[in-house]
């Protein structure tokens, strides 16, 4: 470990600490508590151990300078799959704390998280009726699983999230988000809401200008230019980026859940390793905010 990961997980332990410090009322406190368990997530996401196996014979051996005690890895993913709700409430906790909060200018997009690769797997597996199959145009393939919807800023700071199955449609699982963060899109004036053709819909824009948001995204075929379309190019590769930060540095598709709080707590985990770094980069006013090179090793 480097430095600046010791760095970042120190002033992460201070900011989960500060917000979730003295919750526990009742019975003995555990060995690990909350803000080392989500510490030790996000080291996991953010040094590449997709396998909790050998992350903990690695933690074991390296990590127990920063944590006193450590759990064997049966204990430690039952630990993580019950912090799926602190993982989600940290998530939006660092946005907060950051200066991209109070950005109005949100992209939105979906990408593919694959649950499995074979028929048999598909067969057996407990995510049957929640995860299903889906096709991703971008890399012109299909998949079983699941799609991660995810709302942020322009930085890659993520706003909100959710996992769907891929057969429901893009309209209707983003209008969802925002009816379950009402009170997000409420307090806020002019948010203009970047996407593809995915989203494209007369009556969703209709919608959602109903709420304050302006949609923009790429004309459709024989539809005339919209106005602002020249930039969306340069901001689809943002996303794109972040996209990628998600698959190539975190390991999204890697994920191995097997199980519905599995996945979620999974993807979740790599959600805040990604904000996690964006909030620390912002504090010490890195010139990138969303590299995570410094702390990948």
């Amino acid at each position: 470990m480097t430095t600046d990961l010791n760095t970042l997980l120190t002033a992460l332990y201070v900011k989960i600490d500060d917000e979730i410090g003295g919750t526990r009322c009742f019975g003995r406190p555990p060995l690990l508590n909350d803000s080392e368990l989500i510490c030790l997530a996000v080291a996991q996401a953010l040094l590449g151990f997709h396998s909790e196996a050998r992350w903990m014979r690695y933690a074991h051996k390296h990590l127990r300078g920063m944590f006193p005690y450590l759990p064997q890895r049966a204990g430690y993913n039952k630990r993580l799959r019950a912090a799926l709700h602190l993982v989600r409430r940290l998530i939006r906790e660092l946005a907060m704390d950051s200066d991209f909060w109070f950005d109005n200018h949100w992209i939105a997009d979906s990408t593919p998280v694959p649950c499995g690769m074979s028929r048999p797997t598909v067969q057996r597996s407990d995510l049957a009726g929640w995860a299903g199959y889906g096709y991703c145009a971008s890399h012109s393939r299909f998949f079983w699983g699941l799609r991660l919807y995810l709302v942020c800023t322009p930085t890659g700071m993520p706003i909100t999230w959710a996992l769907a199955n891929p057969k429901i449609g893009e309209r209707e699982v983003l209008a969802a988000m925002l009816e379950v963060d009402a009170d997000l899109v409420a307090e806020r004036e002019g948010i203009l809401l970047i996407s593809d053709t995915g989203f494209a819909s007369k009556a969703f824009e209709k919608a959602l200008a109903e709420l304050g948001i302006e949609l923009l995204q790429p004309s459709r075929k024989q539809e005339k230019q919209r106005y602002g379309e020249p930039m969306l190019k340069k901001v689809r590769q943002l996303i794109e980026s972040v996209n990628d930060t998600l698959k190539g540095q975190l390991d999204l598709e890697r994920h191995s859940g097997r199980t519905f709080e599995g996945v979620a707590v999974r993807v979740a985990q790599r959600v805040l390793a990604m904000a996690a770094g964006i909030w620390h980069n912002n504090r010490i006013g890195a010139p990138v905010t969303r590299s995570l090179v410094a702390y990948d090793h």
